[in-house]
């Protein structure tokens, strides 16, 4: 026996490359999605297996008898293509195989637009988690694989609810069939649209502004008018004591101006970031400095934090800026969803570092409480004054493995 994997193109037979064709017409058997083997004509009856899990191919192949059979893929059996997994069972096994590449739809839609692709962000959101905004904060051109739940109407939603709804796309529907169509708009437009169940999707990429620094961005880089903002040195040691990495989820709640929820999102760019805010105003800045620094993956939050916690996803870390008094229910909030979460809770009054404190040790968490008293040089006539800065208190810290 020798197993023949073919990638079958977009599903038009003269998508099929000539190698294709040739190991079709020598095939005894074909196996793999229904629509591809009970659909492809062949001139000549051979046994149909309906099938598409690695270890389901494996156990026909095993029983069949069959000596040239030939498993169907679509499109191209190396792009987020199941002959990954059967490969890998035919080397366990020791069965000879060859594989034949397909057209695959990204390239079929380059060429139908006359451009490259080798550039593109290439994306599966076909039965498969997917986050279109981490795609393009890539800054390349983000090409989709749609398919179940996520079809371009649902993955431009999710950008135009980013604040990336200006972004241009192009939706191809049914390529290489009699009813193809290509479409070009912007993510706003495409948003919740209604698209045929083969589809793909290629959005722009959406540069930032500015690059992620771990140093933090000075303060006048930030639009604040009269709203609360946590100052550059404390946002620094607060990034370094979160240990942020690039695809966390992270909370910032009491976020203010937005500055620290800005620095998380520049450094976590494949995560998200949350920031609760209760009043209108800094809501509004916090949305302001997103677009200013490009925070596409920054989500705005209204509501007064525990309860506004409620719907948000498990995180991996949280900084809490303000509590409005009710900073031990915020921690229960954050530690029921995730009890190794990482904890950074600021204090400017000796109040609130010793129920802080205090609060950590109610849920055995082992505290590290860290002063930032930083002062900034400012002319004075002739002279460089040191001018200090309100001392603040930086209390962190995690549940320890063995009581997680």
């Amino acid at each position: 026996m020798e197993v023949t994997l073919i990638g079958m193109g977009l599903g038009d037979p003269t998508t099929l490359t000539a190698q294709a064709v040739r190991a079709l017409e020598g095939a005894d058997g074909l196996i793999g999605a229904r629509r591809l083997v009970e659909g492809l004509n062949l001139g000549r009856e051979v046994p149909r297996y309906p099938a598409t899990k690695g270890t389901e191919i494996l156990e026909i192949l095993r029983r069949s008898g069959l000596e040239r059979p030939c498993v169907l893929y679509s499109g191209d059996t190396g792009f987020y293509s199941g002959a990954r997994s059967l490969t890998a069972l035919l080397e366990k096994e020791g069965i000879p195989f060859r594989v034949l590449p397909g057209l695959s739809s990204v390239q079929y839609l380059a060429a139908r637009l006359g451009r490259p692709w080798q550039d593109w962000k290439l994306v599966s959101a076909h039965g498969t988690r997917c986050d279109p905004v981490a795609a393009v904060l890539e800054g390349r051109e983000a090409f989709f694989l749609t398919g179940g739940e996520l079809g371009p109407g649902e993955l431009c939603q999710a950008l135009r609810d980013a604040g990336l709804g200006h972004l241009r796309a192009v939706v191809g529907e049914e390529l290489s069939y009699p009813a193809e169509r290509i479409t070009q708009g912007t993510a706003a437009e495409f948003a919740q649209g209604t698209f045929a169940p083969l589809s793909v999707l290629l959005v722009e990429g959406a540069e930032r502004p500015r690059a992620a620094v771990s140093s933090g961005i000075p303060d006048e880089d930030f639009l604040r008018d009269e709203v609360p903002m946590t100052k550059r040195e404390v946002r620094a040691a607060a990034l370094s004591l979160l240990e942020v990495e690039e695809d966390d989820v992270l909370w910032d709640v009491g976020a203010g101006t937005g500055s620290v929820s800005v620095e998380l999102a520049l450094l976590a760019r494949r995560g998200r970031v949350y920031a609760v805010e209760r009043k209108g105003e800094a809501l509004s800045l916090i949305c302001a400095n997103r677009t200013r620094f490009g925070a596409w993956n920054l989500v705005p939050v209204r509501g007064t934090a525990p309860a506004a916690l409620e719907d948000l996803p498990a995180p991996d870390g949280v900084f809490v800026g303000g509590s409005g008094g009710e900073l031990d229910a915020i921690l229960a909030a954050a530690l029921g969803k995730n009890p190794r979460v990482r904890l950074c809770v600021s204090a400017i009054a000796l109040e609130t570092l010793s129920a802080a404190a205090a609060a950590f040790a109610a849920r055995g968490l082992e505290a590290q409480v860290t002063q930032i008293w930083a002062a900034r040089s400012k002319g004075a006539g002739g002279l460089n004054l040191m001018m200090g800065q309100n001392p603040v208190w930086l209390i962190s810290g995690r549940r320890r493995e063995e009581e997680a």
